[in-house]
């Protein structure tokens, strides 16, 4: 029998583990402060005490890597990378997303609201391990799942999954790693549009950000030092002060700006230079 063991990255590069609903592990991060949860819950400091109590808001109140795992919601935050590829699946601009989901591992996804549940409210997903309950429920709202008896994390082989099963307009979420420029590279046919969504960069180096604003659509920034200064360098279109959305792609820019306007926000900008006194510190 398969272990329940599920390893996440969040709140900077912290990384945790949970084991049938509980937290067994907790990492340390040079990352201590986040504008975000500041504003929106006074967090002072992203200690241990914090990480804890959150991670374990999110197994109570959504079922994170259990078996209660809510699949669907609505938009959880303004503009996130769930929320651009919510809004351009309803808009027809994207008709399949490969992403990953604790319990399920790499999977496709038609439906808005499961790709809003699957990502809206969960950190890099690092390893997983199968939940029956949550594979039928995925399966169930159409999603198809990369491999039930394993929950793989593979997005290369989610694009192919996504080809065999006939989609044109690919979304892809990874976080950072080589396996980017792979999918990037892999041959496709002239009518496959192929748009790569990197989140969770907190950690990426200079050398892997070049790589990934040479090869993806949309880069987050999170906490990554390198990326703040790869932009500040190169002036890249954006939104948001906070933790900004990089577009690393006319495409991405397109796709992100869908978004801003369903929601009557300012469109991206390559205003330089940013302002960043709200900026996440320390940056690693």
């Amino acid at each position: 029998m398969v272990k329940d063991r599920h390893v996440i990255e969040t709140l900077g590069k912290v990384e945790v583990v949970i084991e049938n609903g509980e937290i067994t592990s907790v990492g340390s991060s040079d990352v201590k402060y986040c504008p975000m949860f500041h504003a929106m819950h006074g967090v002072e400091e992203l200690n241990e005490e914090f990480i804890r109590k959150n991670i374990n808001f999110r197994i109570k109140d959504f079922g994170m890597c259990t078996p209660e795992r809510v699949i669907e919601m609505d938009d959880a935050v303004t503009v996130g990378i769930s929320e651009i590829l919510k809004t351009n699946i309803e808009k027809g601009n994207i008709d399949c997303v490969v992403g990953a989901c604790d319990g399920a591992g790499t999977l496709l996804m038609t439906n808005p609201r499961v790709v809003q549940g699957v990502g809206g409210r969960v950190s890099g997903l690092v390893s997983t391990t199968p939940i029956p309950e949550v594979i039928k429920n995925l399966e169930e709202k159409d999603c198809i799942i990369l491999n039930p008896e394993t929950a793989e994390l593979n997005q290369l082989e989610g694009l192919k999954l996504a080809l065999d099963n006939g989609f044109k307009n690919i979304a892809i979420t990874i976080l950072p790693s080589p396996m980017v420029e792979e999918i990037r590279n892999y041959p496709v046919d002239d009518d496959v549009n192929i748009y790569i969504f990197v989140a969770h960069t907190t950690g990426a180096k200079a050398d892997e950000v070049k790589m990934l604003f040479d090869n993806a659509d949309i880069v987050t920034a999170c906490a990554s030092k390198a990326i703040s200064e790869y932009a500040d360098k190169y002036e890249p279109y954006y939104y948001g002060m906070k933790v900004p959305i990089f577009c690393a792609s006319e495409d991405g820019r397109r796709l992100l700006d869908i978004r801003l306007e369903k929601i009557g926000k300012p469109l991206s900008t390559n205003v330089y230079p940013r302002n960043k006194d709200d900026a996440p510190y320390k940056l690693i």
